[in-house]
């Protein structure tokens, strides 16, 4: 460690549409949801965070709740910023005479334009960041499950996230073929509040449909453990009357069916192009689940059942993607040919 390494601070940043994660020293000093509170005259930051969720649809009209990324990518560059400013902050809760300088790896999904990996950058450097690398989310995911992505092998990543679903096939430490489509967590949340609507003329909020999708999502009409039933409170659309309705896993199935369909057919379409040796590996080694969405109940087995190939489900599948990120800080010069 130099004589100066005091003043360069190095953090890994999972910038993702629903949940930040920062590393540094190995440890998750941060995972708080991607989502900021702003008061709108003088458009300064009231809250951040798991705070700023508990305002969301609850707020006047002077506060503004922002999920600064929206499909993966930010939609709103301020509130970007203002939010990696706010939770660089959290991790260095003690009061510090000066500002270190940041050296920053920030993951990215596989499929942004360049204009899209150019204002995640811009924010990271706006935010204190110093030296920015970036890293593609099925990658650091890879890297993250404990994968050589460096060997002659193909192996499969399948990373559904919160606003993008990402599919890559990697070998000798690049991505042979990818797809990123705007089908994941978020989507599914939105599935779940149209269904509510149009199945049972109930209105409800993103936050309640985040808590439907976690009590009772689900793959499979059948499951061999099931979850009970949700009770869902809320006002019916024709009478403004509140209802309470019990909502059970079999329900969600039926009404994630449409967005998981879609991520079968990309999954197919990838496997098409994957050459045939490294088909080979991925049919021996099964594919590998991570995101959030890997822990939709008995998505494993409906994509195995569809693929006939295995899928694993990775250990502690929602932080895949920043402990991924976490090693390639560590190892920025062995990874510099994997980053941006």
């Amino acid at each position: 460690m130099g004589l100066f390494s005091f003043l360069t601070q190095e953090i890994a940043i999972d910038l993702g549409t629903a949940n930040t994660i920062i590393i540094h020293d190995d440890k998750i000093v941060v995972d708080q949801p991607s989502i900021v509170a702003l008061d709108k005259r003088t458009n300064t930051l009231i809250a951040i965070g798991d705070e700023a969720r508990m305002m969301q649809g609850k707020t006047h009209n002077n506060i503004e709740v922002v999920r600064p990324l929206r499909d993966g990518v930010i939609a709103d560059f301020q509130a970007a910023e203002l939010m990696i400013r706010g939770m660089i902050k959290m991790m260095n809760k003690k009061a510090q005479i000066f500002s270190p300088s940041l050296k920053m790896v920030v993951c990215i999904p596989s499929g942004s334009t360049e204009v899209e990996v150019r204002a995640v950058r811009d924010s990271s450097e706006h935010a204190g960041g110093r030296d920015v690398y970036m890293i593609y989310e099925p990658m650091a995911a890879a890297i993250g499950i404990g994968l050589d992505v460096g060997a002659p092998e193909g192996c499969m990543v399948v990373d559904i996230g919160g606003g993008t679903t990402e599919i890559a096939v990697i070998a000798l430490g690049g991505i042979v073929c990818n797809n990123s489509i705007r089908v994941a967590g978020d989507g599914f949340t939105a599935d779940i509040q149209q269904y509510m609507r149009h199945q049972h003329n109930i209105k409800i909020g993103e936050k309640t449909a985040e808590d439907i999708k976690v009590a009772v999502g689900a793959a499979l009409p059948d499951l061999e453990n099931p979850p009970e039933d949700y009770i869902v409170r809320g006002p019916n659309i024709m009478t403004a009357l509140p209802i309470e309705i019990p909502i059970s896993y079999q329900e969600i199935s039926y009404c994630l069916d449409k967005s998981l369909t879609k991520v079968e057919t990309v999954l197919l379409s990838i496997l098409e192009q994957t050459p045939p040796e490294l088909y080979a590996d991925i049919v021996g080694r099964g594919i590998y689940l991570t995101g959030g969405g890997a822990l939709l109940r008995g998505l494993d087995k409906r994509l195995s059942d569809k693929m006939n190939i295995a899928f694993n489900v990775a250990e502690d599948p929602l932080h895949a993607v920043a402990r991924g990120t976490g090693i390639a800080l560590k190892n920025v010069d062995k990874f510099q040919f994997l980053m941006r």
